[in-house]
């Protein structure tokens, strides 16, 4: 990926529960650190703003199971399953982003309730180039947010991976019809 000023790459939930071993692991999730931090370098070489989301739940969130939402516990603020995963070197400057942070409500994007967009715009940034976990969930609902604020949006499709394998080839047509440039 060509990175360039008016960009920011946004690796989205490279945390600690979400791969393997993890509370809500997704399979291939820790194969994809050294992809993304080639990128996190290749953006910070070229100028370009590198965020990184995660989800951090506080204690009785709504998502979880015992709350009756769909997920089992999982990036509760301040634990090592919220933590990103050790593998993962993001340069210094990158700026972190937390989502999920309501008792009441849930956040699968990295726009929603965070003021993301209005900060990459005071940035100048045209472009987002996202990656990360999963791409069925807040990687989809980021894409979808980032194109709705008006960004042009691609999704590095090598650096993402899904739920449910078998969502991944209908998650990228949706995001295609979109207007998400998925890179391969």
């Amino acid at each position: 990926m060509a990175y360039q000023l008016g960009d920011a790459l946004l690796v989205v939930d490279m945390q600690r529960d979400f791969c393997e071993g993890g509370a809500l692991p997704v399979h291939g999730g820790a194969a994809l650190m050294e992809g993304i931090n080639a990128e996190a370098n290749d953006a910070q070489a070229a100028g370009a703003l590198i965020i990184a989301t995660r989800d951090w739940h506080p204690v009785g969130h709504c998502s979880f199971s015992s709350q009756g939402g769909p997920w089992p516990e999982h990036c509760i603020q301040d634990t090592l399953g919220a933590e990103f995963h050790p593998s993962l070197q993001l340069p210094e400057g990158t700026i972190i982003v937390s989502k999920g942070t309501a008792f009441d409500r849930d956040a699968y994007s990295a726009f929603e309730g965070t003021g993301l967009a209005t900060y990459l715009r005071k940035h100048g940034i045209v472009r987002v180039i996202v990656c990360g976990l999963a791409l069925d969930f807040c990687v989809r609902a980021t894409v979808q947010d980032a194109i709705k604020a008006e960004f042009q949006t691609r999704l590095l499709s090598r650096f993402t991976a899904p739920v449910v394998t078998s969502n991944c080839e209908a998650c990228e047509q949706e995001l295609r019809h979109t207007g998400c440039e998925i890179v391969a």
